[in-house]
């Protein structure tokens, strides 16, 4: 493994750690996974360490650009998560800035009911 893509391993992991140092434990946590492409999201309970409800943008079928398509996908994990009756989550970011497409997942998603 080339040095630079080594460091650039190891800065993702200091960001998601202090991400993750800042939430409390809780019975569900709502984690984001952003790729070039697509964008996804699951609610796991801490406490059994599985994954309750996922969506991703595949699933959904929004058109649009990137932004509009992750907010499809945060209505959609908020209406799983209301049939699975989870009201209420952590919002866990990961190593991403609360900007652009993570920032529409978590508005779509309040905009369903959810509650962070």
């Amino acid at each position: 493994m080339k040095k630079e893509v080594k460091i650039k391993k190891i800065r993702k992991a200091r960001r998601s750690a202090r991400t993750r140092k800042g939430l409390k434990k809780s019975t569900a946590r709502l984690t984001v996974f952003r790729s070039n492409k697509h964008i996804y999201a699951q609610i796991i309970d801490d406490f059994k360490g599985k994954t309750i409800v996922s969506a991703s943008e595949k699933d959904t079928k929004t058109g649009g650009n990137k932004s509009l398509k992750a907010k499809g996908v945060g209505k959609a994990i908020a209406q799983k998560a209301k049939a699975k009756k989870i009201k209420s989550v952590v919002f866990d970011k990961g190593p991403y800035r609360y900007h652009g497409r993570i920032k529409a997942l978590a508005e779509g998603a309040r905009e369903e009911g959810l509650e962070f």
